[in-house]
């Protein structure tokens, strides 16, 4: 049996959030390129967001394009009141792999606890079908299409839960389409 493996980060949960972004679970460490949510640099987060608040997808990369710019990252995090955490908070690895495929979800995240941190936070993106998954069977909800959400009550909170494409390059669509989904759910939320 694999080993329980724990989440390694606290939540990133800005004054003022109004977004909770969630995924699955971080990588392996060997995958990081930074100690930071979506830190494998295959990974197009920082780029969707590049794209969505800079127009620009290498907008949140170093000079040379191989590294996040993390002061950046959690500076327009802060900004915009969007927090970062996971669906899951400790997992058992199936295989040696990133694939949210290959996660057992051993302890679920309580999302009542990180939305008492943001007051002003009403909408939650799952960013994978895994992390979608995850949240609306815990709260018994059915699963929304991609881009789309579903309302439901998290503790005594009123939320919308979106369904957002994966920004793994593994999840088979292109950059500007994936960036297309995010621009609108900020639009949506009132962020930009």
């Amino acid at each position: 049996m694999p080993e329980i493996e724990k989440h390694p980060w606290k939540p990133f949960l800005p004054e003022g959030g109004r977004l909770l972004m969630l995924g699955s679970f971080p990588p392996q460490p060997k995958r990081w390129s930074m100690e930071f949510y979506y830190p494998n640099r295959s990974n197009m987060m920082w780029e969707v967001m590049g794209s969505v608040f800079y127009g620009d997808s290498g907008h949140l990369l170093s000079d040379d394009g191989k590294e996040f710019n993390l002061a950046e990252i959690k500076q327009l995090l802060s900004d915009k009141g969007i927090g970062m955490y996971d669906t899951a908070t400790a997992v058992r690895r199936l295989a040696d792999i990133a694939s949210d495929k290959e996660l057992e979800v051993v302890e679920r995240t309580d999302i009542a606890e990180l939305l008492r941190s943001m007051p002003g936070c009403h909408d939650i993106a799952c960013t994978g079908t895994k992390s979608a998954e995850e949240v609306c069977e815990e709260y018994g909800l059915a699963v929304p299409k991609m881009g789309e959400h579903c309302e439901g009550s998290i503790g005594n909170r009123q939320v919308r839960i979106w369904r957002m494409p994966s920004t793994s390059r593994a999840y088979p669509m292109a950059l500007p389409r994936k960036a297309e989904y995010y621009l609108r759910l900020m639009s949506a939320v009132g962020i930009l």
